[in-house]
């Protein structure tokens, strides 16, 4: 009896002592895995900077600590527009930017962030998710050892800051305008020369005149960078970007060597990210607006409806010249085309409709 009491007692604390001795080296030795972001955007700016440390945190926390990434802000590790190069090289796991920026390495890559009179941000996220957007951005994206994920959406910009008021098209001739992507090629085909800088550099270059216009995203993030003391002029509505996909880009190696929970963490934390963003893009616009409104010196004005028409009619020619680029351009766009029409046909007879029924 006393020996199988002792058996019984020594097998009780080997349990325990086991238990303790198995699953305490899992949670306290496990190798935390240190990650770094590097950014377009200036550090903690609102929205975009804010936006990058956010999402950090949402990986930091929904893997209890298992990974941590670290954010660069634009020019504290790599330019911002040599975000992209960093992230397919490996010096940084993650980025945080728009896909506009990187038509150099394909055209295609702009139809996963902005395309002038295109999707609102509902209706990206519609073709990412549900349209076979996100499935044609990852094959892309592998061409260059990177995963993308969109991370944020600003919703409908506005069209920018003037220093000269547009009457009609003949005040874009000439117009030295920072905007990047289809949107500048639309404007030089108006008559303009399109500038692309980066944030950081848009107010002195407004306030200093070696620009007369500048896009860049709505109130919330342009009252932060105080436009309004460099122009007098904002237009609306922002037809060159109306609902501008952000994207974080992961290096594919380095998302692959993460266990299978954590890969789906950091996947599923661009996603929250992608929708808390857009949320908080339309609440804080919204207070800003009231706040510029409140400038003696800016003028909200909308474009004339010659103007719009026109640049309309020159974004579908520059979409289409784009398309034609190569096969890989012509898919992405095909799809982006075919989803387009879809929702057009329903958002006219819902989104539209109540909209028109509610002002």
């Amino acid at each position: 009896m006393d020996r199988r009491k002792f058996i019984k007692t020594a097998g009780a604390s080997s349990l325990i002592a086991g238990g303790a001795l198995v699953s305490a080296p899992a949670v306290h030795a496990a190798k935390k895995i240190k990650w770094k972001m590097v950014t377009a955007w200036p550090k903690n700016f609102p929205g975009l900077g804010s936006g990058a440390n956010q999402l950090a945190k949402l990986i930091n926390d929904m893997s209890s600590g298992r990974i941590k990434v670290k954010v660069y802000g634009a020019g504290e590790m790599v330019p911002p527009f040599e975000v992209f190069d960093a992230v397919s090289k490996g010096t940084a796991q993650m980025g945080h930017a728009s896909a506009m920026y990187w038509k150099g390495k394909s055209e295609a890559a702009q139809f996963f962030s902005a395309i002038p009179f295109g999707f609102t941000g509902q209706e990206m996220d519609a073709w990412l998710y549900h349209g076979g957007g996100m499935k044609l951005w990852q094959e892309l994206y592998a061409n260059f050892n990177l995963v993308p994920a969109a991370a944020g959406n600003s919703g409908v910009q506005m069209a920018g800051w003037f220093n000269r008021e547009i009457v009609s098209l003949q005040d874009i001739k000439g117009l030295k305008m920072r905007i990047p992507g289809m949107g500048g090629e639309v404007i030089r085909r108006a008559g303009g020369t399109p500038v692309n800088i980066p944030g950081g550099e848009i107010f002195s270059s407004l306030k200093s005149g070696t620009i007369d216009a500048t896009e860049w995203i709505g109130p919330y993030n342009d009252l932060a960078f105080g436009f309004h003391k460099a122009a007098k002029y904002y237009y609306y509505p922002g037809w060159h970007e109306p609902g501008t996909t952000l994207e974080c880009m992961i290096n594919k190696k380095a998302l692959e060597s993460l266990p299978k929970d954590l890969q789906t963490i950091v996947l599923h934390a661009c996603r929250v990210a992608n929708e808390d963003l857009f949320a908080e893009f339309t609440a804080k616009n919204a207070f800003a607006l009231q706040e510029i409104k409140g400038k003696d010196q800016v003028q909200i004005k909308k474009l004339p409806d010659d103007v719009l028409k026109k640049l309309r009619d020159l974004s579908q020619e520059v979409v289409m010249d784009v398309a034609e680029k190569d096969k890989t351009v012509k898919k992405v766009y095909e799809s982006f085309e075919k989803f387009l029409k879809q929702t057009m046909a329903w958002h006219d007879v819902s989104e539209r409709a109540y909209l028109n029924a509610r002002s």
